[in-house]
């Protein structure tokens, strides 16, 4: 047994359980193989893998809060902070039913790598709670954000763990969560990212996480001879990631033709309208089969997938883990999809990306292709280090530069050990390069 078999073995007898992060740490480590063979003694020796599939701290508490009935609710939340060899802690609050201890940990690891490929000098980490945001009125989503925060402040910090948004936590509910922080601290520093900006957050972290996705799938483009210019493209997904996706697509000549959301999927062959999908998702909280209501050429399909029918150039995936599944892998394929970049974390099954890559679909995996957002959340915390906010324009321009780069580690590596178009490989083994590199510096810790 190899080096590599024996630790995924120990994560499935210590980790029972936790498919996604089964799924998560198999990817990895099939990918790092042949990395990890040149080195194998050492890393051995040093544990190093024992070490890289283990969070350094993981936290589970009780939330307690009182719902508009006066009945008091219990959720679970979590923080598992899984690496700091590059920096604090750094990754996002999912707010969303599903949240289990299998998906935190997923997260937390594949944040340690997508966190080392933007350069910056951020760790991993992942938190969040089976809170579920929908239906609840404001005053019970502030109640319990403020609870949420009575626990989870005594393990951040600036210079700690700065957390920041994912599914379910947007601006409303990082503000609510900012203010029981500062309110039991006395301190307003940058410990949380995506705040608003008025205290802190920076121009162009809305945006950051699809704006980076479309820049990074334009190089990757590029370097086929091709441009996203006149693509059809299909995006799933309707929150943030999902709308600044479509809008980045369409400024570069793109025709984005689907969003989603979890009852079914729009169809509009003109092209989706971003100023009324902003207004049903940022304004009105609404539901995406609200589209049709002002789109009358667009049609919505209730109870089903974007990934089961809709014929595309280029796919982009922003909705959730696992959404893409090998029957769509193989649609896809047949109705002429040649690129696939992930905009959520892990949304393409493992079956389903070992389809692609055999067919030659260009497939790049999401700690590479959604990094925008943790990068101009590394942004944010300098500027809030140095009370000083830049502008949007000098945001995005250094949001470009940080994806040119990362598809150029991706490629790089790749190439270095003979599949120069696996970009799963690319991805992985670029951030285990950077992440292995630190704790050697540091005496392996």
């Amino acid at each position: 047994m190899t080096y590599v078999e024996e630790v995924m073995e120990r994560v499935k007898k210590f980790n029972p359980g936790e498919p996604e992060f089964h799924q998560a740490v198999q990817e990895v480590l099939d990918s790092i193989a042949p990395a990890v063979a040149a080195h194998e003694e050492e890393y051995r020796k040093v544990k190093l893998l024992e070490r890289l599939i283990e969070p350094e701290r993981s936290i589970s508490f009780q939330v307690l809060w009182v719902d508009d009935n006066g009945e008091v609710q219990i959720n679970r939340g979590y923080r598992i902070q899984f690496s700091s060899s590059l920096g604090p802690y750094k990754g996002g609050l999912r707010f969303h039913p599903t949240v289990n201890r299998s998906i935190m940990n997923f997260l937390g690891f594949e944040q340690t790598f997508k966190n080392a490929l933007t350069g910056q000098a951020i760790g991993g980490a992942k938190g969040g709670s089976n809170f579920d945001p929908k239906g609840k009125s404001e005053r019970e989503i502030m109640a319990f954000c403020q609870s949420f925060m009575t626990e989870l402040f005594k393990y951040i910090g600036p210079n700690e763990d700065v957390p920041a948004g994912d599914i379910g936590v947007g601006a409303r509910e990082i503000g609510y969560l900012y203010g029981q922080y500062k309110r039991i601290t006395n301190q307003f520093e940058g410990v949380l990212t995506g705040k608003g900006l008025l205290y802190g957050g920076s121009l162009g972290r809305t945006e950051a996480t699809g704006y980076g996705l479309v820049y990074i799938t334009e190089e990757m483009l590029k370097s086929k001879g091709m441009t996203i210019a006149g693509k059809t493209v299909a995006v799933s997904g309707s929150g943030n990631v999902a709308t600044y996706t479509v809008e980045k697509a369409q400024q570069m000549g793109a025709k984005v033709v689907t969003v989603s959301d979890s009852n079914g999927y729009i169809y509009d062959p003109d092209g989706i309208k971003v100023d009324v999908l902003k207004e049903i998702k940022e304004v009105r909280r609404g539901r995406i089969s609200e589209y049709v209501e002002a789109v009358p050429t667009a049609t919505y399909h209730p109870g089903k997938s974007v990934w089961e029918e809709v014929t595309c150039d280029i796919a982009l995936p922003c909705a959730s883990q696992n959404e893409i599944k090998p029957e769509h892998a193989v649609g896809l394929v047949e109705r002429g999809c040649y690129a696939v970049c992930e905009g959520a974390n892990m949304p393409t099954t493992r079956e389903a990306t070992d389809y692609l890559l055999e067919k030659g679909v260009w497939f790049l995996p999401g700690k590479a292709s959604n990094a925008g957002g943790v990068a101009v959340s590394a942004l944010e915390m300098s500027q809030n280090s140095m009370r000083k906010r830049r502008s949007f324009e000098d945001v995005d321009a250094e949001l470009k530069e940080i994806m040119k780069d990362i598809w150029a580690q991706v490629q790089s590596a790749a190439s270095d050990y003979g599949q120069p178009d696996n970009y799963v490989m690319g991805a992985n083994i670029a951030g285990f390069r950077k992440v292995v590199k630190a704790m050697r510096e540091q005496g392996w810790v």
